[in-house]
Order: structure tokens, then C-alpha cells, then sequence
């Protein structure tokens, strides 16, 4: 029998469009010999959805016309279900007895960009229903969302990131006069200001003075509760990698280098400039990245040893900052649901799109696997006795 793959994506982010592109791209790809296909999207408003209008991308252009030809669904939280149930319209007495069945997902494939899917959120959904799921676990996919963390412990292991700050939101509302003369101080400008947890170069802005620092924070904290201010590299090459596998075994594709429109990769350069449905595929670039042998093995290996830092699985994909004047090379960031996959740079280091979505299913249902084996409950007779004996006190 067909393995049956549940692709999920949208979701309650400002990277919603752009999941859809990447989900797109991913059904229509996948070997339906080997596979059947089911779309879960998941509306702005958190209401989840299946249907085979879903695999058309046109029908996107008039979402309100399309989720009426959807059916609102909901999985079953009973571990080893693995069901998807329709969702009642109505809400009586007898609702329940009108819940049915749709199917089953043996694997769950999240194509979710941001927050609400790719932080860990929907992972420890699918931990707590026991599906097989394609990518990163929880604590990963937290760390690889949370640019401060992840620079945290990157530093921790020894691995090279850009010199930075990070406050709190709220913090900047009380004390940015002394924050402005800490990032003068140990940073200088210019300066990149981030928000803390989102992708897709969303909020990002380069400050060249205080008045600028200012207009970035009041953008970053829009949609941060956490924003992070980075020594800005001024002689700037972009350089990305992706890597695929898990504890036990890496592979790292070629090098690809963005070629932006400013000073800073936008979200229009990655997602706007080519047709509806290529997503990060259609961004300008040189691939492989014109490197010489030695740089381009190093920055390989640095994407190998970040994704094994990071306890990553699956595909992600590791943003590098190189300095063209000291030649230096930093780690910007890990993607660990990146556009499109980064099927574009497999294809390039001979691997087809299929091939890779076949890699990130067994790799799922290996790691589904080795859980299995793992103790969940330790049988024990606290609960027998009697009185307060054996309270924690």
C-alpha cells in the first residue's frame, strides 16, 4: 500500500503565502506511485482545511471562494490514530455522531514557514499524537527559530557568528537611550537589527545612525517581543548551504550566493521576483557560488557542524555572511523549513526534488522508529499507597 503523506502548511504567520508556494511546489513533486498525497492547510485564523482544490495554486487567488470547496478537519490527539476527522459545522448534542472519518497520514510533512510551524509548535503536536513527521523535532526547531539562542549556542560550540546585542521589546521602551550607547559602544555603527523569531527576511533593517537604529527597533519589535542588533559586515557576500540527514549521517549540497537588489537580501528579492509558484527557487543567484575550492569545502563543513549543533534532522539550511575584505566567514542563521525545501540547491548537487522528499521520509520514519524503542512509563505502586506515604514533601 501507498504510504500516505499529510502535507501541512500555511498556518498563523507572516510567512503564510510563502509556505503555500513551498507546499505547492512539494505535492507537486512527490512520486505519487509511491505516495498519496493529502493537503492540510492551515488558515490565518488556525482553522485547518483538506481538499484536492488545494493543490492548485490559482485557487489561492480568492481564498474566501476556495475554503468554501474545502472541508474544515481536525486530527485525532489519540496517540496512534493518525486520523483525520471532519469537522462538524454545527454544534448540538449530536455533533459528535457526525464526525467522520477522511483518512489516515502515516507521515506528516510540515512545509511551514515561521512562527506556528516551523518553531517547534506544530512538532510538539505531532510528538504529543505520536505521527511520524518530516524535519526537526521541538528543541531544534525552536533554537533554529530563535536567532538569539541559536547564536548563543553556536558561540557555545565554538562555531563563528557576527558580533551582537539582544533586548526585550519593553526593555527598549524604558531604557533606549542606554541601549543606543551600548550598541555605539561595543558594536559601532552600521548595524543589522533582526526581530528575534522570524524568517523570510521579514522586519530586518541595516541603521547607520541612531535616528535609523530607532525606525528598525520601532519595525523589529512589531513583530518580536526579542530583537537582536548585529555589527553590520559591510563588504558583504551572502553565501547559502543546505544539509540533509540527521545525527548519523550529513550531507552538505553546493553553495549558492543570492544576489540582492540592496544592501540587504529583502523579502522581494526571495519570493517576488519571478513567477507565482517558484518561490525561493526564482531568487536572482550565482549557483554553485563563484568560491574557490578551499572556501567553499569550509563553508560546507561549517553548515554540517551547525545543523549537528543544533541536533537538527531532515533538510535545513545554513545562511553564512563572508567578508570579502578579511575573508572571514560567519554563520547568519539556520532555516530549518527552508523555501522550496532548498530543493534548487540539491538539484544542483545532483539530487532530483523527489529523490529528496524520498530521503526526508525515511529519515522521519527512522527517527519514529528509534522512539519507539525508547521507555515512556516506569511502572511503580506509589499510587497504591495509602495515606500520605511516599508524598513529595
Amino acid at each position: 500500500m501507498k504510504i500516505k503523506i499529510g502535507v501541512i502548511f500555511g498556518g498563523r504567520s507572516v510567512e503564510h503565502e510563502v509556505s503555500i508556494i513551498s507546499a505547492i511546489q512539494t505535492m507537486d513533486t512527490i512520486d505519487k506511485d509511491k505516495y498519496t498525497v493529502i493537503p492540510i492547510y492551515i488558515s490565518k485564523k488556525g482553522i485547518w482545511y483538506t481538499g484536492d482544490k488545494l493543490f492548485d495554486i490559482d485557487n489561492f487567488k480568492d481564498m474566501d471562494r476556495l475554503l468554501t470547496k474545502c472541508r474544515k478537519i481536525i486530527l485525532s490527539n489519540n496517540v496512534g490514530e493518525n486520523t483525520i476527522y471532519s469537522l462538524p459545522q454545527r454544534r448540538d448534542l449530536f455533533s459528535a455522531f457526525r464526525k467522520k472519518v477522511i483518512d489516515l497520514v502515516d507521515v506528516a510533512l510540515p512545509v511551514l514557514h515561521g512562527t506556528n510551524g516551523e518553531d517547534g509548535a506544530l512538532q510538539g503536536l505531532l510528538e504529543l499524537i505520536n505521527i511520524p513527521y518530516v524535519g526537526c523535532n521541538v528543541i531544534s526547531s525552536a533554537i533554529g527559530m530563535d536567532k538569539i539562542t541559536m547564536k548563543v549556542l553556536l558561540k557555545e560550540a565554538n562555531l563563528p557568528v557576527v558580533k551582537y546585542l539582544w533586548f526585550y521589546a519593553k526593555t527598549w521602551l524604558k531604557e533606549n537611550d542606554s541601549i543606543i550607547e551600548k550598541i555605539e559602544k561595543e558594536l559601532k555603527f552600521p548595524v543589522i537589527v533582526k526581530p528575534a523569531n522570524l524568517g523570510s527576511s521579514i522586519g530586518i533593517q541595516k541603521a547607520n545612525d541612531r535616528d535609523e537604529l530607532e525606525d528598525a527597533v520601532d519595525l523589529a519589535r512589531s513583530f518580536s517581543p526579542k530583537i537582536l542588533v548585529e555589527k553590520a559586515i559591510t563588504n558583504l557576500r551572502e553565501i547559502n548551504c543546505s544539509v540533509l540527514g540527521d545525527y548519523e549521517n550529513v550531507q552538505a549540497s553546493v553553495c549558492e550566493e543570492p544576489l540582492s537588489s540592496s544592501e540587504i537580501l529583502t523579502f522581494q528579492d526571495k519570493y517576488l521576483r519571478d513567477s507565482k509558484t517558484k518561490g525561493m527557487s526564482s531568487l536572482k543567484r550565482r549557483l554553485p557560488a563563484d568560491l574557490p575550492e578551499e572556501t567553499s569545502n569550509f563553508i560546507r563543513g561549517m553548515a554540517q557542524k551547525t545543523f549537528l549543533a543544533l541536533e537538527c534532522n531532515g533538510v535545513s539550511r545554513v545562511d553564512f555572511l563572508l567578508d570579502k575584505y578579511t575573508e572571514k566567514t560567519y554563520i547568519n542563521e539556520i532555516n530549518t523549513i527552508p523555501g522550496s525545501l532548498s530543493f534548487y540547491l540539491w538539484e544542483a548537487t545532483g539530487k532530483s526534488f523527489s529523490e529528496l522528499i524520498d530521503e526526508l521520509i525515511q529519515l522521519a520514519l527512522k527517527r519514529y522508529r528509534e522512539k519507539e524503542n525508547l521507555i515512556f512509563y516506569y511502572d511503580s505502586n506509589i499510587l497504591s499507597l495509602k495515606g500520605k506515604k511516599g508524598l513529595k514533601k
